[in-house]
């Protein structure tokens, strides 16, 4: 062999031994288990590292998702942000982020959207009615006049507003997805089981950890 070739055959396998050390460190391979966004968006707080969990509640895989996400959260590491955000793909996505965003407004989140889940898909009740909806959220102990305004309000209007452009900006295809840091993508599609993309996330929050100390 001579020098040059050897170089070349010296150079690919560091090449790919660099490639499968960067694989095993993360244990998670871009276009498998996430994609990186083709045009990066802002987080709110660029001291942690932003989670977002674009969900539907009308969606069984968001609602099979859902108690993996509360127990993961009862553990968040303290440099992680979280946020929930409704997506809206079709316009009957739309009661969903209203009714989200209002139960946000009247601060009653940790109480009813579990309760909403449950709703639609174990009781099968139809939330997209407004009637039903109303004469549900009182049943749950929660004054139907005031839910009434702020389902109504200009404030949720323009969160829906918000959540619809954000669905383009996140260039989503399906929920649930989840967005690391306004940069990684991965859904319950690419991770194929609730407790595996709980396990992609973790890695994901790894990954841009560590691209942070680097850069510091």
């Amino acid at each position: 062999m001579n020098s040059v070739r050897f170089i070349t055959a010296l150079f690919l396998f560091f090449s790919i031994g660099f490639a499968s050390l960067t694989m095993a460190s993360t244990g998670i391979t871009e276009g498998k288990d996430y994609t990186t966004l083709t045009n990066p968006q802002p987080t709110e707080n660029k001291e942690k590292i932003e989670v977002l969990e674009f969900f539907w509640y009308g969606c069984p895989h968001c609602d099979k998702l859902h108690p993996h996400i509360k127990t993961w959260l009862k553990n968040k590491p303290d440099d992680v942000s979280f946020r929930y955000v409704p997506t809206i793909f079709r316009p009957n996505w739309v009661s969903g982020a209203k009714i989200f965003y209002t139960i946000e407004a009247i601060q009653e989140s940790e109480i009813l959207h579990d309760k909403v889940y449950d709703a639609i898909h174990r009781d099968k009740i139809d939330l997209n009615k407004e009637p039903i909806l109303f004469d549900w959220v009182e049943k749950q102990g929660i004054e139907r006049e005031k839910f009434e305004k702020a389902y109504h309000s200009f404030s949720v209007q323009n969160q829906v507003a918000r959540s619809t452009q954000m669905s383009r900006q996140y260039e989503l295809t399906g929920t649930p997805s989840i967005v690391v840091d306004g940069k990684y993508l991965t859904s319950g599609s690419m991770g194929g089981s609730p407790e595996n993309t709980i396990k992609i996330l973790e890695k994901l929050i790894e990954k841009t950890r560590k691209e942070r100390e680097t850069n510091d």
